[in-house]
């Protein structure tokens, strides 16, 4: 008897399809096969980013990474926290200092304060290192990742989404069908363009060139490590604007320069003489052995999103945020936008929550979305002080920002006030680079958190400079060091991304049973950490005890993400009640 052919399908199956493996979206695969959940992740490229793009990564992503197991993979490829601080304000590299800022909580008066707040410090990988490591855990995980993959359209219904896609290779199209689909596909995303998502702001408010090269400097920058060296140079040329940045890729000669140009006037030509040119000009060696690896022109934005999704279909990254570069806050927020998602994607595919609850992402999102947006914009146009602190806004000439720049060491009334001038320019460039609150304060409110009748805490210092640890409802959950005589943890360590996890004390131990029956009740994981001497957990340093903000006998309840969902400030008379009420509301059981 012959055999029969099976028939063969054009399409393809799998719970969540994403476009693009950037930030956003190689972090959304990771997640989602971390979680247990079938997804694949397209890309309209060979490979990964061949630019190195965003590469500030701060605490709280950090702490996302330590949560995926993947901390240590990151730290090996990055340059590490004690290298990255001392910003520089120069008239180039080999020239004079205008002025340093100890940045990304290296000042020892900061570090304290980012110590103290996550188990994780900050570091700088580029993203050309980044999303190789993202891609191949999300792959090894159980993503099935295909390269030179177009996204073409869309089509949902009430069951899924059917994405039309095309194989670069073969010329061939073919259909996808999903149950949800993620949009990484950045700022020009066109996923974002079929699901008309509303945006406020503005794209292309300025022009920059970005020219990567080669060159071993080390003793121009050794003894002042860091990331970014800022140079004001009036009167270079090749449509430059009189200040570029001289950016660390791998210490101490691998480089990125960002230069300035004039977006409404003639667009620069940017030829390997003119490129080393300008990196000399920079540099400020007139002879300096240069290679140029690469050049590109770029639009500076400030555009948000104001929702994140429609029906089945979300978008995350650059294409719901788009802003300059200022503050390193791309990349981190676009990773968490995926870490805020996925599990609640999850949750869903898993029957544990209700559809509803996905809503809570733009409800959560969208506002981080639109600070981060105004911050990295305010940042950028804060530079002008320094600008005005030196009086180039008013100069005509070249020559005469020169004289200008060289006026701030006259021994002068005139002298002494520019000095001053300049100092406070920089100090409100603290705001760029040591923005803590930003970077973790970041506070939800939406029906997947459940208010417990408190007013959040008014901020005791600046919100954008500080962070303050809370367990109010929708803050990211404090960091303590807590463990035994044998081991010590994060209370992060504590929280895994796959379930909810309660925190009480010893007098809360009602708390632990009640947990495991409204685990039980509802299908869901609940974790639970009784802190206390004689518990497998102690309260080493009784930080925790400070940072808990209820009684020993309340209740902490912390979602997959870490943010703070519901807390007790004592233990009632029917605790089972009280979880299975507050867990009914945050996963949208009740609908």
């Amino acid at each position: 008897m012959a055999e029969t052919e099976a028939p063969v399908s054009d399409t393809v199956h799998t719970d969540v399809l994403i476009v693009g493996s950037g930030p956003a979206g190689s972090s959304a695969a990771l997640f989602l096969a971390s979680l247990g959940i079938p997804n694949i992740m397209i890309t309209k490229y060979r490979w990964t980013a061949n630019t190195p793009r965003a590469h500030i990564t701060n605490q709280r992503t950090m702490e996302i990474f330590r949560d995926l197991g993947i901390e240590d993979q990151v730290l090996a490829e990055a340059t590490p926290h004690e290298i990255i601080g001392d910003t520089v304000f120069c008239t180039s590299i080999a020239g004079e200092e205008i002025g340093r800022i100890l940045s990304w909580g290296n000042h020892p008066a900061r570090h304290a304060d980012y110590e103290l707040a996550s188990p994780s410090l900050n570091c700088d990988i580029p993203q050309t290192y980044l999303e190789p490591i993202l891609v191949k855990n999300a792959t090894k995980r159980g993503t099935q990742t295909q390269f030179s993959t177009e996204y073409l359209s869309h089509v949902q219904d009430s069951d899924g989404v059917s994405v039309q896609v095309l194989n670069r290779l073969t010329g061939t199209e073919y259909t996808i069908r999903a149950k949800y689909l993620i949009g990484a596909d950045g700022a020009r995303s066109k996923v974002a363009a079929d699901i008309n998502l509303p945006y406020e702001g503005e794209m292309d408010l300025a022009g920059s060139m970005n020219i990567t090269f080669t060159a071993d400097i080390a003793p121009l920058v050794g003894h002042r490590p860091s990331v970014l060296y800022w140079v004001v140079q009036p009167g270079s040329n090749i449509g430059g604007i009189g200040a570029g940045l001289v950016r660390m890729i791998r210490p101490w000669n691998e480089w990125l320069i960002v230069w300035g140009f004039d977006i409404n006037g003639e667009v620069p030509e940017v030829t390997t003489e003119s490129a080393t040119q300008i990196v000399r000009n920079l540099i400020g060696v007139p002879d300096l052995d240069v290679e140029i690896t690469g050049t590109s022109l770029w639009g500076n934005n400030e555009q948000y999103a104001t929702h994140l999704q429609s029906g089945r279909v979300f978008c995350a990254g650059d294409a719901v945020h788009k802003h300059p570069p200022s503050n390193g806050l791309g990349s981190n927020t676009s990773i968490q936008d995926s870490y805020n998602l996925a599990w609640k994607l999850a949750a869903v595919l898993k029957g544990q929550a209700d559809e509803s609850l996905l809503e809570t992402y733009s409800t959560e999102r969208a506002p981080v979305a639109k600070q981060i947006v105004q911050r990295a914009n305010k940042s950028g146009r804060e530079f002008g002080k320094l600008f005005e602190a030196l009086g180039l806004d008013k100069a005509e000439s070249p020559d005469e920002m020169w004289s200008l720049i060289d006026s701030r060491k006259d021994n002068t009334s005139q002298g002494a006030a520019k000095r001053a001038a300049i100092q406070d320019a920089m100090e409100i460039k603290n705001y760029e680079f040591n923005a803590h609150g930003v970077e973790l304060g970041q506070h939800y409110q939406s029906t997947a958190i459940v208010p417990d009748g408190t007013a959040r805490p008014t901020p005791a210092r600046d919100p954008e400079l500080y962070y303050e640890a809370s367990t109010h409802p929708g803050s990211r959950l404090p960091h303590a060091w807590v463990g035994n005589n044998a081991k010590k943890h994060s209370t992060h360590d504590l929280a895994p991304y796959g379930e909810f996890t309660l925190f009480t004390g010893i007098t809360g131990q009602p708390w632990v049973d009640a947990a495991r029956e409204v685990a039980a009740l509802l299908g869901i994981k609940v974790g639970t950490v009784v802190i206390g001497p004689g518990q497998e957990i102690t309260d080493l340093y009784f930080d925790w005890a400070k940072q808990r903000g209820t009684a020993e006998d309340g209740a902490v309840l912390v979602r997959p993400d870490k943010h703070v969902a519901w807390r007790a400030h004592t233990l009632g008379t029917d605790p089972a009640t009280e979880l299975t009420t507050a867990l009914t509301g945050i996963l949208n059981r009740g609908k």
